[in-house]
């Protein structure tokens, strides 16, 4: 039986970003939508997660990706508005038992854009 992985969320001026926290994770699936992502995957005991998430506002689909580490499946998705806060990660306002705001990764946006740029940048290198 599948369950919802443990996800965490943060937004930031030009990204929103989601993971996925599964620890060695295989048969990773990411499908985003222009309004949608679908998350799928086994971690090392054959457990099968999904999740599908309505997005809160609309995505650039094709400017959005994911990586992967032994600990979690981090997807960040380029916001089709850019520097329009999203107050939730849902469209649905509800929040899902398995969803919570990444705190440590939330602060202001003063003067972020250089270090979201930095991050973007250290995830497409890998």
């Amino acid at each position: 039986s599948r369950q919802p992985a443990k996800t965490l969320w943060y937004d930031r001026p030009r990204y929103v970003y989601l993971e996925f926290c599964v620890e060695d994770s295989t048969d990773v699936k990411v499908v985003i939508e222009d309004q949608r992502l679908v998350f799928s995957c086994k971690n090392a005991d054959g457990a099968e997660f999904y999740n599908e998430i309505n997005l809160y506002a609309r995505v650039n689909s094709k400017d959005s990706q994911e990586k992967r580490s032994d600990r979690s499946i981090t997807c960040f998705m380029r916001k089709w508005n850019e520097k329009v806060a999203w107050p939730r990660i849902t469209k649905e306002n509800i929040k899902p038992a398995w969803l919570s705001v990444d705190f440590d990764n939330w602060r202001d946006w003063e003067g972020d854009e250089e270090v979201e740029r930095a991050m973007v940048e250290q995830y497409a290198e890998v």
